[in-house]
């Protein structure tokens, strides 16, 4: 995958994500498979257990099926996945 800043329009159900850093300190260190997203919330799973995890206080590793590793500020996903389609995000690096 060539990492530009279209990523955040990747489909994100079926990765692999971990949240590195977070408001809520509980939420550091939870990895595994995305199972579903809404406007507001990512659920991955983690250890056997479904957590919901929301989208605007977290930074996120995804990692792509090709071997492909992306961080990405939660606050850039926010929104339904299909009108983030429709976003455009100026170039961050």
């Amino acid at each position: 995958m060539n990492v530009t800043s279209d990523v955040i329009r990747a489909e994100f159900i079926g990765t692999r994500g971990r949240i590195t850093e977070s408001r809520h300190a509980d939420y550091v260190g939870i990895h595994g498979l995305v199972l579903d997203e809404t406007k507001q919330t990512f659920v991955i799973q983690h250890e056997g257990r479904m957590k919901r995890i929301v989208k605007d206080s977290s930074v996120f590793n995804f990692h792509f099926s090709d071997g492909t590793v992306v961080e990405i500020d939660g606050k850039l996903l926010v929104g339904k996945p299909e009108d983030r389609l429709k976003k455009t995000v100026k170039r961050l690096w």
